[in-house]
């Protein structure tokens, strides 16, 4: 294996992995948006 073969390997896993990240922190963006709990209402414990 030559050396241009492990850096091309190296920036592959790691293009890979900012692609990972940007996708995950726009679910977490939608995920604090909390739309899906709109609708929702805490039951009360104090009945």
């Amino acid at each position: 294996m030559s050396n241009n073969q492990l850096y091309l390997i190296v920036a592959a896993l790691i293009a890979i992995f900012l692609i990972l990240s940007f996708v995950s922190r726009g679910k977490n963006k939608s995920r604090k948006s909390r739309k899906f709990m709109d609708d929702y209402e805490r039951k009360n414990k104090n009945k």
